[in-house]
C-alpha cells in the first residue's frame, strides 16, 4: 500500500512559498562584498529544504533547479567561490522560476520551459567557474519526473564519503520512500538486517547534517543510526550499488491541484504516524512546544467564525435592549450577568478579530525586490526603507491595498526620485531614499509612501489640466493641485514608458481606496520630495459606533471620526449666503452638516441651537453633523451594502440594531468632502 501524497501538497506549496520569500530578502539585504556566513548558510537551507519537499512529493522539474542552485551555494557558503552581483541577479532569477514551476503544480498555470532550462544553465555556468559542476539539466527540467534511483556516483574525489544509514523497524513504504529520498544525495545500495531492519550504504559527498534532515522527511531522525566510513577514494573502494528504482514506488504524477485551504498543519500527518516537518532542516525545527504554538487554518473557517460572532455580537445588543426596561433591583442578578455576558463577548470578539489581523511586513516584503529591479532598469539608486512592519491590518484590505501601493512604489521610483547625475547637481546623494510606513492612528492605519525627489510641480500640473479640459484656477491651494495627479487619465510625464506614463495609475489608487472606506492625501515640497497618506479602518466587519436619531431614523458614526458632541448657542450659527451655515467651536469655524437635508428626512430640530451638533474629522478637515439625538455607543457588526442593494452616497454599510431594525452606517469621508464643496473659501474648507 502507497501513500496518498497529494494530500500534503498544501502543506508544501505554504511553506515553500515562506522559503521563498525568506530567500529572496535574505539575497536583498545581502552584502555582496562581506557576505555573513549565517545569511549564506540560511539562504542555503532555503534551497536545500524546498528540494528536499519537493523531491518528497515528485516534483522534479523543481527539484532540478534547486539542486544546481543549492550545488553553487553550498560552494559560495564553504568558501570555495567569492560571492558576486552576478550570483545573487542568477538567484533571485531562479527564485522567479521556482516561482512559476510551484505555481504550474499548484494552479495548472502555465510554466515557461525554457525560462526554467536557461536558469538551470545560468547557474551552472557559474558553477563551472571553479570545480566540475553538475551534470547537466537542461533536458531534465519536464514535470513530475522520478529521481533515479541508479543515478551513477559523483566522480571520485577527497570530497566522497560513505555511510551506513540503520533504520528502525518502519513499514516497507517508508524503506521504498527513503530510498528515493537517498538517491538524491548519491549511489546507494540496500541491505536486509537478520531482526528485518534495513541498512542503506551511501556515497555521497553531502555530510551527515544533509543525510539526517532528508530523513526527517519520512520517519523520526532519532531513530536513525548514521555510521561515517572512510572516505571513498577510489571507485575500488566502492561496493557496487544494488539496484534500487525496481523496488522503490514511484511518486505520483502531480495533477494541478485546485485550489483548496489549507487545513491545520496538524492534520498534515501521514499514515505512519509520524509528524512531518516539510521545508525544514532536522537541525533547524523549532522545539515541540514551538510548533504546537500555532496551526494552519483555512481562511473560510476564519471567517465563518468571525461572521458567528457577529450574530453574536447582534443577540448581546438585543438582550441588552429587552433587559434596559427591567426594576435594576429585583433583577439584579440577571443585569450582572447579562453584564458579564457583555464582557465576555466583547472579549471573545477582539480576540477572533485578531486572528484575522496580518502584519503590514506581508505587504511590504514584496516591494524591495520590485524597487531594486525597476532602480536597475530606470538607471536609478534607491533605498528601500520600511517602517512598521509589524503594524496589523485587517486580511481582507491587506489584500486589497497590495495594488494601489504597488501603483505609488513604481509613481515614486519612477516619476519621484531624480537620476544620479540630476540629484548630485542638487547637493543630493547620489541614491534616493523611498520609505514605505504603517502606523495606527486611532481606529485607522495610515499608511506613507515617501520619496526624497524632486517634488510635484505645481504649474506643470496646471498646465497639464488645463490641456485636459479640467477646470482649475491659479487660486488654487497646493493640496488642492496635488489631488489633480488622480484624476482618470492625468499624466505629466512625456513619454510613456512600460513603467508608467498611461494615467492609469493615481486614478485607480484613490478609486481602490475609496471602495474600502479610505482616502488618500498627498504632500509635496519642490525639490525635497513627495509623500503619499493612505487611511484605512483597521477593519471592515466590526466597528465601535455612536448611534444619532434623526426624525425616525437612527444612523451609525464610526467613533473613530467622532471628536465630540454639543449644542451650540444661536448666536455661535453663522450662515453665509449661498454657501450655507458655519457653526463657532471655540473660535474654530467649522462647516454645519444638516443631516435631515442630505437624506430628505422631517426632523424634530431644524434650528442647530435646538439639536445635536456632532463634530467629525477626518482627514485633517472637520465639520459638525446636525443630528436629533444622541442615541448611544454600541459595537455594530458591519454589512455590506452595495452587494445587498446598490451603493448609496453617503453611505458605507448597514447594521442589524438590537431591536431587529436595520440601520445605515455614515461614510463620513464623503460627507465632509461634500461640506467641503459647498464653499470655495480655503480659510474655513
Amino acid at each position: 500500500m502507497t501513500i496518498d501524497m497529494s494530500q500534503f501538497y498544501q502543506v508544501f506549496f505554504d511553506e515553500a512559498d515562506e522559503l521563498l520569500a525568506e530567500k529572496e530578502r535574505l539575497l536583498l539585504v545581502l552584502d555582496v562584498s562581506a557576505p555573513d556566513p549565517e545569511e549564506l548558510n540560511a539562504i542555503f537551507r532555503t534551497a536545500h529544504s524546498i528540494k528536499g519537499g519537493a523531491a518528497t512529493f515528485g516534483f522534479s522539474d523543481i527539484t532540478d533547479v534547486t539542486h544546481i542552485l543549492e550545488t553553487l551555494l553550498d560552494r559560495i557558503r564553504k568558501g570555495e567561490m567569492a560571492l558576486t552581483g552576478e550570483h545573487v541577479d542568477a538567484f533571485l532569477a531562479a527564485k522567479d522560476v521556482l516561482d512559476m514551476l510551484m505555481a504550474g503544480h499548484r494552479h495548472g498555470s502555465s510554466v515557461d520551459r525554457d525560462a526554467a532550462v536557461a536558469v538551470c544553465q545560468r547557474l551552472q555556468a557559474l558553477a563551472d567557474g571553479s570545480a566540475a559542476a553538475p551534470a547537466a539539466v537542461a533536458d531534465t527540467v519536464a514535470p513530475a519526473s522520478v529521481p533515479d534511483a541508479d543515478a551513477e556516483p559523483v566522480a571520485d574525489t577527497d570530497d566522497n564519503f560513505r555511510f551506513r544509514v540503520e533504520l528502525p523497524q518502519v513499514p516497507e513504504r517508508d524503506v521504498e520512500a527513503l530510498a528515493t529520498e537517498l538517491a538524491l544525495l548519491g549511489s546507494v545500495s540496500r541491505e536486509t538486517l537478520p531482526d528485518q531492519r534495513t541498512v542503506f550504504n551511501l556515497v555521497t559527498t553531502e555530510g551527515r547534517d544533509n543525510i539526517v534532515a532528508i530523513c526527517a522527511f519520512v520517519l523520526d531522525p532519532d531513530a536513525l543510526k548514521i555510521t561515517a566510513a572512510n572516505p571513498a577514494g577510489t571507485s575500488a573502494d566502492i561496493a557496487a550499488p544494488t539496484a534500487v528504482a525496481a523496488s522503490v514506488e514511484p511518486p505520483p504524477v502531480v495533477a494541478p491541484p485546485a485550489p483548496a485551504t489549507a487545513e491545520p498543519a496538524a492534520e498534515a500527518t501521514p499514515a505512519t504516524g509520524e509528524n512531518r516537518n516539510w521545508g525544514r532542516r532536522a537541525t533547524d525545527r523549532e522545539p515541540v512546544n514551538a510548533e504546537s504554538s500555532s496551526i494552519r487554518v483555512g481562511v473560510e473557517k476564519v471567517d465563518q467564525l468571525i461572521n458567528l460572532v457577529g450574530e453574536l455580537v447582534i443577540t448581546q445588543a438585543m438582550i441588552d435592549q429587552r433587559i434596559g426596561a427591567l426594576d435594576p433591583i429585583a433583577h439584579e442578578r440577571l443585569l450582572n450577568s447579562a453584564s458579564q455576558l457583555a464582557r465576555n463577548t466583547r472579549d471573545l470578539q477582539e480576540a477572533v478579530m485578531s486572528i484575522r489581523m496580518m502584519p503590514m511586513d506581508y505587504v511590504f516584503s514584496r516591494f524591495p525586490r520590485m524597487v531594486r529591479d525597476l532602480a536597475g532598469k530606470l538607471g536609478k539608486k534607491v533605498e528601500f526603507v520600511t517602517r512598521g512592519a509589524a503594524t496589523e491590518l485587517d486580511k481582507g484590505l491587506i489584500e486589497r491595498i497590495v495594488d494601489p501601493l504597488n501603483h505609488l512604489v513604481r509613481n515614486s521610483v519612477d516619476h519621484g526620485i531624480e537620476m544620479p547625475e540630476k540629484r548630485r547637481a542638487a547637493g543630493k546623494g547620489e541614491a534616493g531614499t523611498l520609505t514605505l510606513s504603517a502606523a495606527h492612528q486611532g481606529g485607522n492605519i495610515v499608511i506613507e509612501v515617501s520619496d526624497d525627489g524632486g517634488g510635484l510641480n505645481r504649474e506643470k500640473i496646471l498646465a497639464k489640466a488645463r490641456q485636459q479640459d479640467i477646470p482649475v484656477s491659479d487660486t488654487m491651494s497646493d493640496a488642492e493641485v496635488w489631488q489633480l495627479v488622480m484624476a482618470p487619465g492625468f499624466s505629466t510625464a512625456e513619454v510613456v514608458t512600460d513603467v508608467s506614463g498611461r494615467g492609469v495609475g493615481m486614478d485607480v489608487v484613490k478609486r481602490n481606496i475609496g471602495a474600502m472606506g479610505g482616502n488618500v492625501e498627498i504632500r509635496s515640497v519642490p525639490g525635497s520630495g513627495t509623500t503619499i497618506s493612505i487611511s484605512l479602518p483597521l477593519t471592515l466587519a466590526i466597528l465601535d459606533g455612536m448611534s444619532v436619531k434623526v426624525g425616525d431614523e437612527v444612523y451609525i458614526l464610526p467613533l473613530g471620526y467622532v471628536v465630540e458632541s454639543l449644542q451650540p448657542a444661536p448666536v455661535d450659527v453663522k450662515e453665509i449666503a449661498g454657501q450655507g451655515k458655519l457653526v463657532k467651536v471655540r473660535e474654530e469655524y467649522l462647516p454645519l452638516i444638516p443631516l435631515y437635508q442630505i437624506f430628505d428626512i422631517e426632523p424634530a430640530f431644524a434650528d442647530p441651537s435646538q439639536g445635536i451638533l456632532v463634530i467629525l474629522e477626518s482627514e485633517g478637515k472637520k465639520a459638525a453633523l446636525l443630528v436629533d439625538s444622541l442615541v448611544g455607543q454600541q459595537q455594530v457588526v458591519v454589512k455590506n451594502l452595495e452587494s445587498n442593494f446598490r451603493k448609496v452616497a453617503g453611505i458605507s454599510g448597514a447594521t442589524i440594531l438590537g431591536d431587529g431594525g436595520v440601520s445605515l452606517i455614515l461614510d463620513v469621508s464623503a460627507l465632509l468632502r461634500s461640506s467641503r464643496q459647498l464653499s470655495s473659501d480655503p480659510v474655513f474648507f
